[in-house]
């Protein structure tokens, strides 16, 4: 957990976000589903908020992962994004977001998208400054938390494969 850290670790709940929003015509395909790329612009604003709230600092995207369109989101749904810090590196820190979709006439909530990002914490001058651990407490924050250091292996291959 951030072993060489001097900084006071904090739990997952405490950065833990909700954000949400209906989905506007303004925001539509011409199949009436929302666009694919305002989603994307919603899972980075909450996996930002996560992450501003961990480290009490500004923070900028390093990297998005995959992401999948499960169901489209139609016009008039509402979009619920769930974020939260799964584990902190030393200036970086990947955040999950789960993007949830609901039908607000029949109440029906499915899954709809899901994406791990990348931040970096800056300080006062812009440069990246270290951050306080993650504290996971639950089995499943212990398992993202896990799962996250393979997932860093795995981006700073293709990293370093892209560098050549």
């Amino acid at each position: 957990m951030n072993e060489g850290s001097s900084l006071k670790g904090r739990f997952v709940r405490e950065s833990a976000s909700e954000y949400s929003e209906v989905a506007l015509p303004n925001d539509a395909n011409p199949l009436g589903h929302l666009l694919g790329g305002r989603v994307m612009h919603l899972v980075d604003l909450a996996g930002a908020l996560a992450a501003m709230r961990h480290a009490r600092l500004p923070v900028v995207t390093a990297s998005v992962d995959h992401m999948t369109f499960l169901h489209p989101v139609h016009i008039g749904q509402l979009l619920t994004l769930k974020s939260s810090v799964n584990r902190v590196f030393r200036t970086s820190m990947e955040v999950g977001v789960k993007v949830l979709v609901e039908d607000l006439t029949t109440g029906e909530v499915r899954h709809t998208s899901s994406a791990y990002l990348t931040f970096v914490a800056l300080d006062k001058d812009g440069k990246p400054t270290p951050i306080p651990p993650v504290i996971p407490e639950t089995p499943d924050e212990k398992r993202r938390y896990e799962e996250a250091g393979r997932r860093r292996a795995y981006r700073l291959e293709l990293r370093a494969r892209n560098r050549k």
